[in-house]
């Protein structure tokens, strides 16, 4: 009996005691997040504006340039912009020639990150497909990453990747047998919603089981059908539904693991998207001056990386002043009419908004105009649908934040904050010592 009150005492604590003085954070982005999905009620986004009711949310959220995913996640776990964390691109800019990689490895991270600290802290985390997570420091991790198509043309192979880099190893398999079922290629693919489903669950068995103090999970759905049908369509209406049904998914699984007092939301998302009509393609601008050549890509002079409405000058001699100004001649020598679907930005420019620091020079398009890497054709070319990666200074590319949960006070409306806001967020949720970076602790949102 004596055995038996002790064992009793012991329990009750561990569960009053230490354990419930535990703090957890759940980080969802979903890719594409526009502020009006959860401020207007026609998108349904039932769930998040629950949330959104109990707690703080902001009116807008400033990207970073160019304002696409991967430089867009980063900052959300570092604080600082990319000129300073150092993932400038989804993709590495590829003069001689483009073999479809994206930035997927952490290592390439320059700076502390929310899962740097939280790792040095002993904390336990998980990383559900976020980006740049390959080889992250976390304790159970499903990195976003593919191994490339064998043939030019083919598909990315996915499923493999995640089962050979998953972590713990096995961890992919396991969240298979106990939460999603087993995952085909076929059953990952982009035209469907059900990657965001088996995303949300993955987040849910990882909650339930291992209880982390801090699970970051990325949802891709919304932001692939804004790419096909703009802002608006039905699929795109689909994919937001299906989200907010991703966080329930989440919510209910942090209830379950009995972890919901000591549990803070935080739903974002990247960037905001802007509907297209055309594409602008500098590099046939180049390559007709003679500063580059795509059937001799290792000649090149000057290229154009470019991302969605941003565009990037590389020089393969940075202190060629003479090609940059014969660059600077080729887009001020375009007819007026086609000067006015671009913005140039100096390096000055490109330094206070915290970009490449590898650019001599950046373009941003108009709304209605976006860019494509492509050396050859037209100037301009047709498009349609949606697409990111602008200069951050309009509405349109604004995405959301909503926070809710443990210490976020209830009824906070932020007119305007930035993507970098949020780290410092977290690590003061998770008494992280994360270095100061670009953005401000928004002491606002907090119960005091």
């Amino acid at each position: 009996m004596k055995k038996v009150l002790l064992a009793l005492g012991a329990f009750l604590l561990w569960n009053t005691g230490a354990h419930a003085q535990e703090k957890h954070v759940i980080l969802i982005s979903i890719d594409g997040l526009r502020p009006e999905f959860y401020k207007d009620p026609s998108w349904n986004m039932v769930n998040l504006r629950q949330g959104m009711a109990e707690g703080s949310y902001a009116e807008g959220v400033d990207g970073v340039f160019p304002t696409v995913t991967y430089p867009s996640h980063t900052s959300i776990i570092t604080g600082v912009k990319p000129l300073k964390h150092g993932v400038l691109y989804n993709t590495p800019s590829e003069p001689t020639g483009v073999t479809g990689k994206w930035i997927w490895d952490y290592s390439t991270i320059k700076v502390p990150t929310i899962f740097s600290q939280a790792n040095a802290k002993g904390l336990k985390t998980a990383s559900v497909y976020w980006p740049v997570s390959a080889g992250m420091p976390v304790t159970y991790n499903i990195p976003e990453f593919w191994y490339l198509p064998a043939t030019k043309g083919g598909k990315r192979i996915t499923i493999k990747a995640l089962r050979d880099s998953s972590k713990p190893a096995g961890l992919f398999e396991e969240i298979e047998q106990f939460a999603t079922g087993k995952i085909e290629e076929e059953n990952w693919n982009d035209n469907y919603l059900t990657i965001d489903q088996n995303l949300a669950r993955a987040s849910a068995y990882l909650i339930t089981k291992y209880k982390p103090s801090l699970l970051a999970v990325h949802l891709v759905m919304v932001d692939h059908f804004e790419h096909e049908q703009g802002r608006e369509g039905d699929k795109v209406r689909a994919a937001v539904a299906n989200a907010d049904h991703c966080v329930k998914v989440i919510r209910e699984a942090v209830e379950r693991a009995g972890i919901a007092a000591n549990t803070t939301f935080i739903v974002t998302g990247d960037h905001g998207f802007v509907n297209v009509h055309s594409n602008l393609a500098p590099n046939v601008l180049l390559a007709k001056a003679g500063l580059y050549n795509p059937d001799k890509p290792q000649d090149w002079k000057a290229y154009f990386h470019t991302a969605g409405g941003g565009a990037f000058l590389h020089l393969k001699d940075k202190n060629d002043t003479q090609t940059k100004e014969k660059v600077l001649q080729l887009l001020k020598g375009l007819p007026a009419a086609q000067q006015k679907t671009f913005i140039i930005k100096t390096r000055d420019e490109l330094d206070a908004i915290g970009a490449d620091p590898t650019a001599i020079l950046g373009i941003t398009t108009e709304q209605g105009y976006a860019f494509s890497g492509a050396a050859t054709g037209e100037f301009i070319r047709a498009r349609k649908g949606g697409t990111h990666g602008f200069y951050p200074d309009f509405k349109e590319i604004q995405t959301g934040f909503v926070a809710f949960g443990k210490n976020i006070k209830k009824g906070v409306v932020i007119p305007k904050m930035g993507l970098v806001d949020i780290a410092p967020i977290i690590s003061k949720l998770l008494q992280l010592e994360l270095p100061a970076g670009d953005g401000v602790l928004l002491n606002g949102v907090f119960v005091k």
